[in-house]
Protein backbone atom coordinates (compact mmCIF):
# COMPACT_ATOMS: atom_id res chain seq x y z
CA UNK A 1 0.00 0.00 0.00
CA UNK A 2 1.08 3.64 -1.09
CA UNK A 3 1.48 5.77 1.41
CA UNK A 4 1.44 9.69 1.00
CA UNK A 5 4.72 11.64 2.14
CA UNK A 6 4.05 13.98 4.87
CA UNK A 7 5.53 17.39 3.59
CA UNK A 8 6.37 20.21 6.41
CA UNK A 9 3.21 21.99 5.64
CA UNK A 10 0.95 19.18 6.38
CA UNK A 11 2.31 18.62 9.10
CA UNK A 12 2.44 21.75 10.60
CA UNK A 13 -1.72 22.23 9.89
CA UNK A 14 -2.45 18.97 11.44
CA UNK A 15 -0.37 20.09 13.99
CA UNK A 16 -2.59 23.46 14.24
CA UNK A 17 -6.06 22.24 13.92
CA UNK A 18 -6.70 20.87 17.50
CA UNK A 19 -5.50 24.15 18.62
CA UNK A 20 -7.90 26.16 16.31
CA UNK A 21 -10.56 23.56 17.58
CA UNK A 22 -9.97 24.40 20.90
CA UNK A 23 -12.63 27.02 22.97
CA UNK A 24 -11.45 30.78 23.62
CA UNK A 25 -10.83 31.48 27.18
CA UNK A 26 -13.41 33.14 28.79
CA UNK A 27 -12.76 36.39 30.66
CA UNK A 28 -12.97 36.47 34.10
CA UNK A 29 -16.43 37.48 35.26
CA UNK A 30 -16.30 40.61 37.63
CA UNK A 31 -19.01 39.71 40.87
CA UNK A 32 -17.52 42.10 43.53
CA UNK A 33 -19.87 45.16 42.00
CA UNK A 34 -22.75 42.71 41.77
CA UNK A 35 -22.11 41.91 45.71
CA UNK A 36 -22.55 45.62 46.72
CA UNK A 37 -25.91 45.98 47.42
CA UNK A 38 -26.71 42.35 49.03
CA UNK A 39 -23.72 43.71 51.13
CA UNK A 40 -25.38 46.84 52.19
CA UNK A 41 -28.88 45.43 52.65
CA UNK A 42 -27.11 42.73 55.32
CA UNK A 43 -24.83 45.14 57.23
CA UNK A 44 -27.43 47.92 57.91
CA UNK A 45 -30.01 45.36 59.11
CA UNK A 46 -28.15 44.61 62.57
CA UNK A 47 -27.17 48.27 62.65
CA UNK A 48 -30.84 49.58 62.10
CA UNK A 49 -31.66 46.65 64.78
CA UNK A 50 -35.05 47.01 63.65
CA UNK A 51 -36.70 45.06 60.72
CA UNK A 52 -39.87 46.75 59.94
CA UNK A 53 -38.24 50.05 60.05
CA UNK A 54 -34.98 48.13 58.15
CA UNK A 55 -37.66 47.21 55.26
CA UNK A 56 -39.40 50.57 54.95
CA UNK A 57 -36.37 52.00 54.58
CA UNK A 58 -35.35 49.47 52.30
CA UNK A 59 -38.08 49.80 50.05
CA UNK A 60 -38.01 53.56 49.41
CA UNK A 61 -34.71 53.50 48.82
CA UNK A 62 -35.00 51.22 46.02
CA UNK A 63 -37.83 53.34 44.71
CA UNK A 64 -35.37 56.44 44.87
CA UNK A 65 -32.82 54.20 43.17
CA UNK A 66 -34.85 53.28 40.43
CA UNK A 67 -36.32 56.69 39.80
CA UNK A 68 -32.52 57.69 39.82
CA UNK A 69 -31.53 54.94 37.44
CA UNK A 70 -34.64 56.03 34.67
CA UNK A 71 -33.24 59.50 34.75
CA UNK A 72 -29.33 58.56 34.43
CA UNK A 73 -29.81 55.44 31.92
CA UNK A 74 -30.53 57.85 29.33
CA UNK A 75 -27.04 59.52 29.99
CA UNK A 76 -25.33 56.83 30.18
CA UNK A 77 -26.33 55.39 27.15
CA UNK A 78 -25.80 58.36 25.14
CA UNK A 79 -22.41 58.24 26.62
CA UNK A 80 -21.54 54.84 25.88
CA UNK A 81 -21.91 54.92 22.32
CA UNK A 82 -21.73 58.53 21.01
CA UNK A 83 -18.91 60.04 23.81
CA UNK A 84 -21.64 62.71 23.80
CA UNK A 85 -21.34 64.81 27.67
CA UNK A 86 -25.01 66.10 27.70
CA UNK A 87 -25.37 68.65 30.46
CA UNK A 88 -28.76 69.50 29.04
CA UNK A 89 -29.73 66.10 29.98
CA UNK A 90 -31.88 67.32 33.07
CA UNK A 91 -34.44 70.14 30.22
CA UNK A 92 -35.35 66.52 28.81
CA UNK A 93 -36.49 65.53 32.43
CA UNK A 94 -38.13 68.39 32.85
CA UNK A 95 -39.90 68.38 29.55
CA UNK A 96 -41.15 64.97 29.93
CA UNK A 97 -43.06 65.87 32.96
CA UNK A 98 -44.28 68.95 32.00
CA UNK A 99 -45.71 67.68 29.03
CA UNK A 100 -47.43 64.47 31.37
CA UNK A 101 -49.82 67.87 32.94
CA UNK A 102 -51.06 67.89 29.10
CA UNK A 103 -52.59 64.79 29.31
CA UNK A 104 -53.09 64.20 33.57
CA UNK A 105 -54.65 67.54 34.36
CA UNK A 106 -57.39 67.43 31.51
CA UNK A 107 -58.15 63.46 32.85
CA UNK A 108 -58.28 64.49 36.15
CA UNK A 109 -61.60 63.06 36.90
CA UNK A 110 -59.83 59.32 35.40
CA UNK A 111 -57.06 60.32 38.29
CA UNK A 112 -59.54 60.70 41.17
CA UNK A 113 -61.52 57.70 39.88
CA UNK A 114 -61.41 55.04 42.39
CA UNK A 115 -60.67 52.26 39.71
CA UNK A 116 -56.97 51.25 38.97
CA UNK A 117 -57.24 50.53 35.81
CA UNK A 118 -58.55 54.44 35.07
CA UNK A 119 -55.58 55.69 36.85
CA UNK A 120 -53.21 53.82 34.99
CA UNK A 121 -54.73 54.35 31.47
CA UNK A 122 -54.23 58.39 32.25
CA UNK A 123 -51.23 57.29 33.33
CA UNK A 124 -50.15 55.22 30.57
CA UNK A 125 -51.18 57.93 28.28
CA UNK A 126 -49.36 60.69 30.28
CA UNK A 127 -45.91 58.79 30.07
CA UNK A 128 -46.62 58.01 26.19
CA UNK A 129 -46.85 61.31 25.59
CA UNK A 130 -44.13 62.51 27.47
CA UNK A 131 -41.72 59.64 26.14
CA UNK A 132 -42.86 61.01 22.28
CA UNK A 133 -42.43 64.42 23.04
CA UNK A 134 -38.42 63.76 24.54
CA UNK A 135 -37.43 61.91 21.44
CA UNK A 136 -39.08 64.25 19.32
CA UNK A 137 -36.59 66.92 21.43
CA UNK A 138 -33.54 64.64 21.58
CA UNK A 139 -33.93 64.29 17.93
CA UNK A 140 -34.18 67.70 16.91
CA UNK A 141 -31.44 68.63 20.32
CA UNK A 142 -28.84 66.11 18.59
CA UNK A 143 -29.18 67.32 15.08
CA UNK A 144 -28.89 71.06 15.50
CA UNK A 145 -27.05 71.29 18.72
CA UNK A 146 -25.08 67.99 18.94
CA UNK A 147 -23.60 67.24 15.75
CA UNK A 148 -21.60 70.43 15.18
CA UNK A 149 -19.74 69.80 18.46
CA UNK A 150 -18.99 65.39 18.30
CA UNK A 151 -15.41 64.94 19.52
CA UNK A 152 -15.10 68.22 21.35
CA UNK A 153 -16.02 67.73 25.28
CA UNK A 154 -15.64 71.06 26.59
CA UNK A 155 -17.64 72.63 23.33
CA UNK A 156 -20.15 69.72 24.25
CA UNK A 157 -20.29 71.09 27.81
CA UNK A 158 -20.71 74.31 27.11
CA UNK A 159 -23.81 74.05 24.47
CA UNK A 160 -26.08 71.34 26.20
CA UNK A 161 -25.66 73.83 29.49
CA UNK A 162 -26.98 76.78 27.19
CA UNK A 163 -29.29 74.16 26.02
CA UNK A 164 -31.06 73.65 29.39
CA UNK A 165 -30.91 76.97 30.44
CA UNK A 166 -32.52 78.06 26.92
CA UNK A 167 -35.39 74.90 28.22
CA UNK A 168 -36.05 75.87 31.24
CA UNK A 169 -37.05 79.40 30.21
CA UNK A 170 -39.24 78.10 27.30
CA UNK A 171 -40.91 75.48 30.33
CA UNK A 172 -41.77 79.11 32.37
CA UNK A 173 -42.87 81.09 29.01
CA UNK A 174 -45.21 78.02 27.71
CA UNK A 175 -46.56 77.08 31.44
CA UNK A 176 -45.90 79.78 33.35
CA UNK A 177 -43.18 80.29 35.96
CA UNK A 178 -45.36 79.03 39.21
CA UNK A 179 -44.92 75.19 40.31
CA UNK A 180 -47.83 72.86 39.29
CA UNK A 181 -48.90 70.08 41.49
CA UNK A 182 -49.01 67.00 40.44
CA UNK A 183 -51.10 64.54 42.25
CA UNK A 184 -51.00 61.00 42.96
CA UNK A 185 -53.52 59.00 41.37
CA UNK A 186 -56.12 57.48 43.56
CA UNK A 187 -55.34 53.82 43.51
CA UNK A 188 -51.23 54.83 43.97
CA UNK A 189 -52.00 56.81 47.33
CA UNK A 190 -51.17 55.50 51.18
CA UNK A 191 -49.39 52.16 52.09
CA UNK A 192 -49.76 49.00 52.35
CA UNK A 193 -48.95 46.92 55.62
CA UNK A 194 -46.33 44.16 54.84
CA UNK A 195 -46.10 42.85 58.74
CA UNK A 196 -45.21 46.12 60.56
CA UNK A 197 -43.86 47.92 57.62
CA UNK A 198 -45.54 50.28 55.70
CA UNK A 199 -44.64 50.75 52.08
CA UNK A 200 -45.89 53.22 50.01
CA UNK A 201 -48.13 51.98 46.66
CA UNK A 202 -46.26 54.28 44.68
CA UNK A 203 -42.77 53.27 45.40
CA UNK A 204 -43.61 49.86 44.72
CA UNK A 205 -44.56 51.05 41.36
CA UNK A 206 -41.16 52.78 40.83
CA UNK A 207 -39.12 49.64 41.60
CA UNK A 208 -41.29 47.61 39.37
CA UNK A 209 -40.87 50.14 36.46
CA UNK A 210 -37.58 50.82 37.22
CA UNK A 211 -36.51 47.11 36.78
CA UNK A 212 -38.67 46.78 34.01
CA UNK A 213 -36.82 49.63 32.70
CA UNK A 214 -33.28 48.11 33.18
CA UNK A 215 -34.45 44.20 32.33
CA UNK A 216 -35.38 45.52 28.77
CA UNK A 217 -32.31 47.50 28.06
CA UNK A 218 -29.80 44.55 28.60
CA UNK A 219 -32.25 42.41 26.70
CA UNK A 220 -31.85 44.85 23.66
CA UNK A 221 -28.01 45.32 24.07
CA UNK A 222 -27.29 41.94 24.50
CA UNK A 223 -30.41 40.10 22.44
CA UNK A 224 -31.07 42.05 19.69
CA UNK A 225 -29.31 43.02 16.50
CA UNK A 226 -29.79 46.57 17.21
CA UNK A 227 -28.20 45.92 20.38
CA UNK A 228 -25.31 44.43 18.70
CA UNK A 229 -24.86 47.47 16.04
CA UNK A 230 -24.94 49.92 19.59
CA UNK A 231 -21.80 47.84 21.32
CA UNK A 232 -20.04 47.49 18.01
CA UNK A 233 -20.25 51.12 17.41
CA UNK A 234 -18.74 51.38 20.62
CA UNK A 235 -16.00 49.29 20.13
CA UNK A 236 -15.24 50.32 16.29
CA UNK A 237 -17.47 52.80 14.43
CA UNK A 238 -15.17 52.59 11.08
CA UNK A 239 -15.99 48.72 11.43
CA UNK A 240 -19.51 48.92 11.59
CA UNK A 241 -19.30 51.96 9.00
CA UNK A 242 -17.60 49.89 6.72
CA UNK A 243 -20.05 46.33 6.41
CA UNK A 244 -22.59 48.83 5.24
CA UNK A 245 -24.48 50.15 8.57
CA UNK A 246 -25.14 53.80 9.06
CA UNK A 247 -23.64 54.47 12.59
CA UNK A 248 -24.65 58.50 12.55
CA UNK A 249 -28.28 57.48 12.06
CA UNK A 250 -28.23 54.72 14.94
CA UNK A 251 -26.30 57.94 16.83
CA UNK A 252 -29.59 60.03 16.44
CA UNK A 253 -32.02 56.48 17.54
CA UNK A 254 -30.03 56.66 20.44
CA UNK A 255 -30.06 60.05 21.76
CA UNK A 256 -33.43 60.01 20.65
CA UNK A 257 -34.29 56.41 23.01
CA UNK A 258 -32.01 58.73 25.75
CA UNK A 259 -33.85 61.12 25.84
CA UNK A 260 -37.19 59.52 25.86
CA UNK A 261 -35.66 57.88 29.10
CA UNK A 262 -35.81 60.82 30.85
CA UNK A 263 -38.96 62.07 29.58
CA UNK A 264 -40.14 58.59 32.06
CA UNK A 265 -37.63 59.56 34.39
CA UNK A 266 -39.11 62.62 34.61
CA UNK A 267 -43.25 61.71 34.90
CA UNK A 268 -41.87 59.21 37.59
CA UNK A 269 -39.74 62.03 39.80
CA UNK A 270 -42.42 64.57 39.32
CA UNK A 271 -45.23 62.17 40.58
CA UNK A 272 -43.38 61.34 43.42
CA UNK A 273 -42.34 65.51 44.41
CA UNK A 274 -46.03 65.61 43.35
CA UNK A 275 -44.88 69.63 42.28
CA UNK A 276 -43.01 70.59 39.12
CA UNK A 277 -40.63 73.45 38.55
CA UNK A 278 -38.85 74.36 35.18
CA UNK A 279 -35.69 73.56 37.17
CA UNK A 280 -36.61 70.58 38.48
CA UNK A 281 -34.51 68.52 36.19
CA UNK A 282 -31.32 71.00 36.93
CA UNK A 283 -32.11 70.24 40.54
CA UNK A 284 -31.39 66.65 39.72
CA UNK A 285 -28.95 66.46 37.65
CA UNK A 286 -26.17 65.71 40.57
CA UNK A 287 -27.51 62.81 41.34
CA UNK A 288 -27.73 61.47 37.85
CA UNK A 289 -24.30 62.23 37.07
CA UNK A 290 -23.26 60.64 40.59
CA UNK A 291 -24.77 57.46 39.62
CA UNK A 292 -23.56 57.61 36.38
CA UNK A 293 -19.66 58.37 37.80
CA UNK A 294 -20.19 56.06 40.16
CA UNK A 295 -21.25 52.74 37.56
CA UNK A 296 -18.82 53.66 35.14
CA UNK A 297 -19.40 55.69 32.13
CA UNK A 298 -21.45 54.01 29.68
CA UNK A 299 -22.00 51.14 31.39
CA UNK A 300 -26.17 50.15 31.87
CA UNK A 301 -25.48 48.02 34.91
CA UNK A 302 -23.31 50.26 36.47
CA UNK A 303 -25.23 53.12 36.47
CA UNK A 304 -28.40 50.55 37.91
CA UNK A 305 -26.17 49.51 40.93
CA UNK A 306 -24.57 52.69 41.61
CA UNK A 307 -28.50 54.66 41.70
CA UNK A 308 -29.35 52.04 44.06
CA UNK A 309 -26.14 52.22 46.19
CA UNK A 310 -27.05 55.73 46.46
CA UNK A 311 -30.62 55.70 47.46
CA UNK A 312 -29.75 52.75 49.79
CA UNK A 313 -27.13 54.88 51.84
CA UNK A 314 -28.68 57.76 51.28
CA UNK A 315 -32.21 56.34 53.26
CA UNK A 316 -29.90 54.24 56.03
CA UNK A 317 -27.60 57.47 56.44
CA UNK A 318 -30.76 59.49 57.09
CA UNK A 319 -32.05 57.54 59.24
CA UNK A 320 -28.84 56.85 61.77
CA UNK A 321 -27.38 60.30 60.99
CA UNK A 322 -29.10 62.57 59.82
CA UNK A 323 -25.67 64.99 59.57
CA UNK A 324 -24.07 62.83 57.25
CA UNK A 325 -26.72 61.89 55.02
CA UNK A 326 -26.40 65.34 53.17
CA UNK A 327 -22.78 64.54 52.43
CA UNK A 328 -23.78 60.48 51.89
CA UNK A 329 -23.25 60.77 47.88
CA UNK A 330 -20.08 62.41 48.06
CA UNK A 331 -18.86 60.17 50.59
CA UNK A 332 -19.71 56.76 48.46
CA UNK A 333 -18.52 58.49 45.18
CA UNK A 334 -15.11 59.40 46.45
CA UNK A 335 -15.26 55.49 48.30
CA UNK A 336 -15.86 53.95 44.95
CA UNK A 337 -13.72 55.92 42.56
CA UNK A 338 -10.66 55.65 45.08
CA UNK A 339 -11.27 51.34 44.99
CA UNK A 340 -12.30 52.05 41.32
CA UNK A 341 -10.97 54.75 39.43
CA UNK A 342 -13.04 54.30 36.70
CA UNK A 343 -16.21 53.16 38.27
CA UNK A 344 -17.95 49.41 39.06
CA UNK A 345 -18.22 48.73 36.11
CA UNK A 346 -16.59 49.76 32.46
CA UNK A 347 -18.23 49.71 29.40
Amino acid sequence: MRTEPTTPATSGAARLQPAAQDALPALPRDIAPLLLVPALLLLTLPLIGDFPIWLTLTIAGLAMGMMIFIMASGLTLVFGLMHVLNFGHGAFISVGAFTATLVLLPMQGWMEADSLAMNLAALGLAVTAAMAMTALLGWAFERVVIMPVYGQHLKQILVTMGGMIVAEQLINVIWGPDAIALALPTALRGSILLGDAAIEKYRMVAVVVGLAVFAGMVLVLNRTKIGLLVRAGVENGEMVEALGYRIRRLFVYVFAAGSALAGLGGVMWGLYKETLTAAMGAEVMVMVFIAVIIGGLGSVTGCFIGSVLMALVANYAGFMAPKVALVSNIILMMAILLWRPAGLLRK
